[in-house]
């Protein structure tokens, strides 16, 4: 049994986009980022999820189908 999931392939172009309205500040996409880039960042005395490193993102988008809040989805820039 192999111990490493399959890799999703790398679809250019999509990234990961978060939706600060929706967005609790409850972690659940930062602990489903296995590169961990996602982060928990404050502004304006509210926690929101921020993407920090978008070049390295491999748009598995295991953030947008673990948010409760339906607050990431996965666009075309």
């Amino acid at each position: 049994m192999d111990a490493h999931p399959p890799r999703r392939p790398h679809r250019p172009g999509w990234l990961p986009v978060v939706d600060v309205a929706r967005c609790t500040g409850c972690g659940w996409c930062v602990a489903a980022c296995d590169l961990h880039l996602l982060s928990l960042e404050v502004k304006q005395w509210r926690k929101s999820s921020t993407l920090q490193d978008a070049n390295r993102c491999t748009v598995c988008s295991d953030c947008a189908v673990t948010c409760p809040f339906h607050a990431i989805t996965m666009r075309k820039g």
